[in-house]
């Protein structure tokens, strides 16, 4: 038997991937302190749009929040984006909803697996979350970050309300093609939002189709650690979440929500 992982099931990735446009290189590097910081590096040195780097490992994997993101060496896939939208950047904040919404497609299409949105970018099967976004301004450049658990197993896992591909689909799942099918839909989605001139109308009636926090009692934390408590009514033309709470509608650019229940019929 060969040695050249230990794990059978968590094979390396390729060191170089081959996809075409819009993504001119696909670097896969064995470890990094965090896939995010290498690529927004790499962008203020005039990388161009299209840059992917992987990481089979990642150190100082971040969430949103200043979040840690913990995962065992190719368990996962840890990987960055980097594009250069064209202006207005008011529109840049529709680019993680963009990418949530083509991942949970590729991976629906590549496994099987009922993967939803929460908003405002994770990815759920149920109410347990199989993924993260994480996107950062880098000058005149946004890097978009992924982190998506695999083959993680059970104990493995970073919290109780966690899951994994290969856990979900209740078989090993391969991650070279989940990457490429990934990154072929993110790519084809950017390529329309662009061509559509960076409008709203490209990126949200798929995003609000996907999320499952629409229709949910909800509890969002705030950025500043204050709370608010209502049914998620709507996602506006910004990708802001609108609350209908017991004060009135409170509208949220940020924050972290958990989903209490689903809404009673009428």
């Amino acid at each position: 038997m060969s040695s050249r992982w230990a794990d059978l099931d968590r094979p390396p990735l390729p060191r170089r991937i081959s996809l075409g446009p819009p993504w001119p290189e696909v670097r896969v590097v064995a470890q990094t302190g965090s896939t995010n910081a290498d690529v927004a590096a790499a962008a203020r040195a005039g990388a161009v749009t299209g840059l992917v780097v992987v990481a089979e490992h990642q150190s100082a994997g971040r969430g949103r929040l200043d979040r840690s993101w913990v995962s065992p060496p190719r368990a996962g896939l840890t990987f960055s984006m980097l594009f250069r939208p064209p202006p207005p950047a008011g529109r840049w904040s529709l680019l993680p909803l963009l990418v949530a919404t083509a991942t949970a497609q590729a991976l629906v299409e590549q496994t099987g697996v009922d993967v939803r949105l929460k908003w405002p970018n994770d990815l759920i099967v149920g109410d347990r979350k199989l993924a993260g976004v994480l996107a950062e301004v880098a000058g005149d450049a946004v890097v978009v970050g992924l982190g998506l658990n695999v083959s993680t197993r059970p104990a493995e896992l970073p919290r109780p309300d966690a899951t994994a591909l290969a856990l979900e689909a209740e078989e090993p799942v391969d991650r070279l093609p989940v990457l490429r099918a990934v990154l072929r839909r993110v790519g084809t989605a950017y390529e329309q939002w662009v061509a559509a001139g960076t409008a709203a109308a490209a990126v949200l009636p798929a995003y609000r189709t996907w999320c499952a926090t629409l229709g949910r009692t909800v509890t969002a934390t705030r950025p500043d650690g204050s709370t608010a408590h209502g049914v998620a009514i709507a996602v506006d033309d910004t990708g802001r979440l609108v609350l209908d709470t017991a004060a009135g509608s409170e509208v949220l650019s940020a924050g972290d929500v958990v989903h209490i229940s689903a809404v009673s019929g009428p």
